[in-house]
């Protein structure tokens, strides 16, 4: 073996023990943002749900509460708009921890009444 790759003997491993941190970080950055998408598609449909209940007489509430996954319940808000329709607000679950972040996702649905 030469002198200079006796030199570089290990030099892969310190590099990529190094980035590590940096790729991971890269990988739940990237994991919340898809949790923040998922949390606004589930909105939306729970506000859909929500207001087609409230459409037949039905509470609104237990119908949004049942359009979601349980880990999504706490922090959820229904309410009943003056215009017509539901709004929906749910918290984005947090990769790192448990429970859920201080941002909150906000959909409405009015079955195609009320204002747009």
């Amino acid at each position: 073996m030469s002198r200079r790759a006796a030199s570089d003997h290990g030099q892969a491993s310190v590099e990529m023990l190094a980035a590590l941190p940096f790729v991971l970080l890269a990988g739940a950055l990237a994991w919340q943002l898809t949790l923040a998408g998922w949390t606004a598609w589930m909105s939306a449909h729970a506000a859909r749900v929500a207001a087609r209940a409230d459409a037949v007489g039905r509470p609104p509430e237990a119908a949004a509460r049942s359009a979601l996954p349980a880990s999504m319940h706490p922090g959820l808000r229904v309410r009943r708009r003056a215009s017509g329709g539901v709004e929906v607000r749910v918290r984005v679950p947090v990769v790192l921890g448990r429970g859920h972040g201080p941002v909150a996702i906000t959909a409405r649905s009015s079955l195609g009444r009320g204002e747009r």
